[in-house]
């Protein structure tokens, strides 16, 4: 584990193995720890730079809302901290959307993008203010608002009661505080098709075929919008698919940084 400061900020990642760079951005509302099967399984086959974004895990937070724009800004200073050029990117869930952010940002720097139980599209009126209420509910009652409200929706009915408590305590770790800056600057997003259709890099769209946050359908959404994407369902998996399946989730990912085409060096 070690620590950077972007803009004033003290963040910590983790860099572990050897090879073609992947960043791994996390989901709301975790931290960088939901990536440690990751990191065991993958990091004799590339280098994995895993961040708890600002105001999760043991990252301090900002003032104001935590835009996908300000974390992406985060993301590329981490690159820049660690002297990585170009690297591959993914996120899962608001992950995601920090990628696509990031992408919008400096498309020169993403190698290859996976984007794992996420969307494309930005929050309507309802969603902001669904948002809203609910970063309202976390700062009033704490973090186990999110453990009775998201955790049913994070995870599929098959998952074991280990992981149920494994994630509580993930979601039990971070401020509330972070939690609300996180939910107000998802609400913020930009809608991504523009910048994800320009995209010329390869790209991993993976969905638990029972996530019913960012259904499969949306995963297939993203992916048309990519002739040259791979599209990969994982079965009896939810929202979280690469806790829910870690050796599935995996596969996926190895084989597509195995398959990616010889361009700069990271």
């Amino acid at each position: 584990m070690g620590f950077f400061t972007a803009r004033g900020i003290r963040l910590r990642y983790r860099d572990s193995g050897s090879g073609v760079p992947l960043l791994l951005l996390h989901a709301f509302p975790l931290s960088g720890a939901m990536f440690e099967a990751q990191v065991a399984a993958l990091s004799g086959q590339g280098r994995l730079v895993v961040p708890d974004q600002r105001g999760f895990g043991k990252s301090a937070l900002g003032e104001g809302p935590s835009t996908m724009g300000g974390l992406a800004e985060d993301a590329l200073a981490l690159l820049d901290h660690l002297g990585i050029a170009q690297a591959v990117v993914g996120g899962v869930s608001m992950g995601g959307y920090v990628a696509l952010a990031l992408l919008r940002q400096d498309p020169g720097r993403v190698r290859g993008l996976v984007l794992a139980d996420s969307q494309v599209g930005a929050d309507d009126e309802a969603a902001r203010a669904a948002r809203e209420m609910l970063a309202q509910e976390v700062l009033l009652g704490g973090m186990d608002v999110l453990v009775e409200k998201q955790l049913p929706r994070l995870l599929s009915t098959s998952a074991s009661k280990q992981l149920r408590a494994h994630v509580a305590d993930m979601i039990r770790a971070t401020a509330p505080a972070g939690a609300a800056a996180a939910l107000r600057g998802m609400a913020l997003r930009a809608d991504g098709r523009d910048i994800l259709s320009r995209f010329g890099g390869p790209v991993l769209v993976v969905v638990g075929e029972e996530d019913s946050l960012t259904p499969p359908e949306k995963a297939r959404t993203m992916a048309k919008l990519l002739p040259q994407a791979r599209l990969v369902e994982i079965p009896r998996a939810g929202h979280l698919s690469n806790l829910e399946a870690p050796e599935l989730f995996n596969d996926a990912l190895l084989r597509f940084l195995r398959q990616l085409p010889a361009n700069s060096s990271p």
